[in-house]
């Protein structure tokens, strides 16, 4: 009767180590999977980053050369793609790096094309020789601009805010090859948020 004990006791340690083991194994193949599902997930969202600031980038919109169309602080997603499978149009707003401090980025709206008349006097933008009727602008702009044309491969840009920013009335054209891409969606504040439409802006210079 006493081996017969003795014999249970054995088996059931036997047992005892056994589920251990188990368990032991089960755990070890969790956390393998853990570490493999975490290294998945940070490989995709390195990934996903890597296309994303491939075909776009955020900036903040510092300044107030853009009022009313852009406020300073906006935070603002800009394509680095659009230009690359459509040509730029009169009333498209860029990012690009500022010509005379390329480290630096400038925001303004596009107004000239290369060959493109402008000038600018008696309060209103004439191109080619029409008048631009802007009701994006925050007031007509008071310093004027002797008729200029455009020249190859740059355009004339600038702020919507026309008494209140440095552009090419002040210093010239913009090379093409400076810009850095088109502003798509505002993503901050909350307040303004969403998509930039220019169905309207398309109207006024077309």
């Amino acid at each position: 009767m006493e081996n017969s004990k003795l014999d249970n006791s054995e088996t059931k340690m036997m047992d005892e180590e056994e589920l251990l083991k188990i368990n032991q194994e089960k755990a070890k193949l969790k956390f393998r999977l853990f570490i493999k599902e975490s290294l998945e997930t940070l490989l995709l969202a390195l990934i996903l980053v890597l296309i994303i600031n491939t075909i776009s980038t955020r900036i903040r919109v510092e300044g107030y050369s853009m009022e009313p169309t852009y406020h300073n602080n906006n935070y603002i997603v800009v394509s680095k793609l659009t230009y690359k499978f459509k040509e730029i149009s009169r009333g498209d707003v860029i990012v690009f790096e500022y010509p005379l401090a390329p480290d630096e980025d400038f925001i303004k709206r596009v107004i000239g094309l290369p060959g493109d008349e402008i000038e600018v006097t008696g309060g209103k933008v004439y191109l080619n020789g029409r008048v631009l009727d802007e009701s994006y602008i925050v007031a007509a702009p008071i310093r004027e601009q002797p008729l200029y044309v455009v020249p190859e491969e740059s355009l004339f840009v600038m702020g919507d805010n026309r008494n209140n920013s440095s552009d090419s009335r002040t210093w010239g054209s913009l090379p093409i090859e400076n810009i850095i891409g088109k502003t798509v969606f505002v993503y901050w504040p909350i307040s303004d948020f969403g998509a930039i439409d220019y169905s309207e802006i398309e109207l006024i210079f077309n």
